[in-house]
């Protein structure tokens, strides 16, 4: 909260209170009839109610400031992430180009079946960008975590009547 905004609050605040103390005066003084009074405790009225106007037109002021720095603020960030993602697929963009580029073709599975590279894998020198088509064994994990392969099917049928 701006400092013009918390002085304006409390300041408006604190005048309208302190209006109480003449407006009371005020009413016992036209109980009694005493004009001389009256117009004094009404000068002292007017006085702080013109204090507790200015105080909330500085409250509005810094209000006013407020929106303006979190309207910027807000600016600024949404500019720091376009920026961020921009930077983001530019470096997206190299690592892709990057991948494309390699000329490397793997030799061993990298799954870890012990498989090489098998038929489905074009020739290095063909000129050609070679894609292999890896095709992992699948796995079991145990209640200890570790893989298994998969045993194959001992041709096991299950069968249930109802």
């Amino acid at each position: 909260m701006n400092t013009k905004t918390m002085e304006g609050l409390v300041g408006a605040r604190t005048n309208m209170n302190l209006l109480n103390v003449p407006l009371q005066v005020y009413k016992e003084a036209r109980q009694k009839g005493d004009t001389g009074t009256m117009e004094r405790a009404m000068g002292y009225v007017n006085d702080y109610a013109g204090k507790a106007e200015e105080y909330a037109e500085k409250a509005d002021d810094g209000m006013k400031e407020d929106a303006k720095e979190a309207r910027e603020k807000a600016r600024e960030e949404r500019e720091n992430a376009v920026r961020r993602r921009k930077e983001e697929r530019e470096e997206a963009e190299k690592r892709l180009e990057e991948v494309k580029n390699s000329k490397e073709i793997p030799e061993k599975d990298t799954a870890g079946t012990g498989e090489g590279a098998g038929p489905d894998c074009a020739a290095p020198d063909s000129g050609v960008q070679a894609e292999c088509v890896v095709k992992a064994a699948p796995l079991i994990y145990t209640k200890a975590g570790k893989a298994e392969p998969k045993q194959p099917d001992s041709g096991t049928n299950i069968s249930v009547s109802v």
